[in-house]
């Protein structure tokens, strides 16, 4: 049980810091797009951004899932 909170916790720590990261990167941005979803379009957020939090995001996916 500790090993498996000390795990979850690094985690968490991780992805926080690349998500400071990626926020301190994209200060001075200016290349802008929208996204297409199913019902609308997002609001114009910069190219890194959209990527970054797609980086993110498949890290935490990727460490739930567990293999053992």
């Amino acid at each position: 049980m500790f090993l498996m909170l000390k795990k979850s916790l690094f985690i968490a720590l991780f992805n926080m810091c690349l998500f400071i990261l990626l926020m301190i990167g994209i200060q001075n941005s200016s290349n802008k797009i929208q996204i297409n979803i199913l019902i609308s379009e997002t609001i114009e957020l910069p190219v890194g951004f959209t990527l970054g939090t797609s980086f993110i995001a498949g890290s935490i996916l990727g460490s739930l899932v567990s293999l053992d």
